[in-house]
């Protein structure tokens, strides 16, 4: 974007500022572009990038993998201990409780209540500590740089009268094309706290064909990219990296709410996020990375079998309740796509109706929801085996029993309901209701739903603990 176009908009927004006056003529030019020294600095991009004639950059492939991987499977240890870990007792030192709203020990400072974790002075180390911080990380850095090419990509690939047919003018386009700038500082920050062997930018797969598509995914992506890292800031061994990381995903919240309003949905529909193990993360984010450089770093994460909700909500309807019920209103069939856009009736994107129309905006109410209590919702899922992920080199994979059960993980809850199997891995659930504290219902937003052998009772700390148990996992736009 030129420099005279953010004078334009700053003028033009001075008014509602208190100041100038407003100009009863606009003028037609705005001065020089720039009077200040400057340099272009090359691309770090770690692959060829193609300039477009809007002005955008984006690499020169994205598709499918078609060679053959050379190896398969999930990183590895020396050795594996056992088959999962177990439920234990409450930590015996988490005992302190303070019945009289004052400081019980003494102060090891002014001003400086005792207790809390890399408080005493030690110089930080912002270094990954554990396999644990490392392979979380390195997911996380998986996660930048995806978000660093898709960004781009879509402000590459699509036209201006294609942005504007969306509703998205430039000022919009200028914003997104920021926060794939932001992803750069996200990418550099998560190497450094790496190391030599922090995984490298990829290609990738994308599943969208319109403007609409690309935010709608993004949402998606942005969604597990955000949950994924606040399921594991807080087991973290270096508090110096959970620091950081808190600063940088604090920033993809941001992101995640303002790609719902640029597809139409409410910015904030819930009380609390939720928060993913990683294998969750790594599950929807492996199937749309088809190439990785040689030597790249593997993750030890495991994929799960797809769950494919055949009548996920079609965000774009302005009845969501005539949303198909075989799948055909997700875009493909992987974990994470996007709803068809292209509908030829009950399209929402272009009616101005208040609690119908969907189009980009600040804030959208629905008077007929994505999903409520008591809705149907019809599954398929995946059996383990398939390939998926940077050259095809993962293999997803269960050890749990058949499934029984479908986990709805929101807020601070994981509700369950029973699954009625009806078939060759087939089957439904009625959604259930629940609430949060009070009036607030717990299923809401773009959230996780899986297929369980067990209703195991977990909570936001040790979400991981279901991980044995889950037959399949997968992406559900409940709001």
């Amino acid at each position: 974007m030129s420099n005279s176009f953010v004078v334009a908009a700053a003028l033009l927004l001075a008014p509602a500022l208190g100041a100038p006056a407003p100009q009863v003529t606009v003028p037609a030019s705005f001065g020089p572009d720039s009077q200040v020294s400057a340099s272009v600095q090359p691309s770090t991009s770690g692959y060829m990038l193609a300039y477009l004639e809007n002005g955008y950059a984006s690499a020169t492939y994205h598709g499918p993998y078609t060679g053959t991987p050379t190896t398969t499977g999930a990183a590895n240890g020396p050795t594996t201990l056992a088959a999962s870990i177990p439920a234990g007792p409450p930590n015996p030192t988490a005992t302190y409780y303070n019945t009289e709203g004052v400081p019980l020990n003494p102060l090891p400072a002014p001003y400086t209540p005792a207790g809390g974790l890399g408080t005493n002075g030690s110089l930080p180390r912002y270094m990954v500590n554990s396999d644990f911080d490392f392979e979380s990380i390195a997911l996380g850095l998986y996660q930048e740089w995806i978000e660093l090419d898709l960004f781009h990509d879509g402000l590459a690939r699509f036209s201006d009268a294609e942005f504007e047919a969306a509703g998205l003018g430039p000022e919009a386009r200028s914003l997104i094309e920021f926060m794939a700038n932001q992803e750069t500082g996200h990418s550099t920050l998560l190497t450094n706290m790496l190391g030599e062997r922090a995984p490298k930018q990829c290609i990738y797969n994308y599943p969208y064909t319109t403007v609409r598509e690309w935010v709608d995914f993004m949402q998606r992506l942005t969604r597990f990219g955000e949950s994924g890292v606040w399921g594991f800031i807080n087991h973290l061994d270096s508090r110096e990296v959970g620091q950081l990381l808190a600063q940088s995903i604090a920033t993809e919240a941001r992101q995640q709410q303002i790609f719902r309003q640029m597809s139409g949905l409410t910015p904030m529909d819930v009380w609390f996020e939720n928060g993913w193990p990683q294998s969750w993360s790594w599950t929807m984010l492996a199937p749309y990375i088809s190439y990785c450089p040689e030597n790249q770093t593997r993750l030890a994460w495991q994929n799960f079998p797809t769950l494919h909700i055949l009548n996920n909500a079609n965000i774009n309807r302005y009845s969501p309740n005539d949303t198909a019920q075989d799948g055909s209103e997700t875009v493909g069939p992987r974990i994470a796509d996007p709803s068809v856009s292209n509908l030829t009736s009950g399209s929402c994107q272009n009616l101005n109706v208040t609690g119908y129309g969907c189009g980009p905006a600040i804030a959208r109410n629905k008077s007929e929801p994505l999903s409520f209590p008591g809705k149907k919702v019809l599954f398929q899922w995946e059996a383990p085996g398939q390939a998926v992920g940077p050259n095809n080199s993962y293999v997803t994979a269960t050890t749990a029993g058949a499934p029984k059960f479908v986990g709805w993980s929101q807020q601070l809850n994981l509700t369950y309901s029973p699954l009625t199997v009806t078939g060759n891995n087939t089957g439904y659930t009625y959604q259930p209701e629940g609430y949060v504290y009070g009036g607030e219902g717990i299923i809401n937003g773009t959230m996780a739903v899986m297929l369980t052998d067990l209703d195991l009772f977990v909570t936001p700390f040790n979400t991981s603990m279901l991980n044995p148990h889950i037959v399949a996992l997968g992406l559900y736009q409940a709001g």
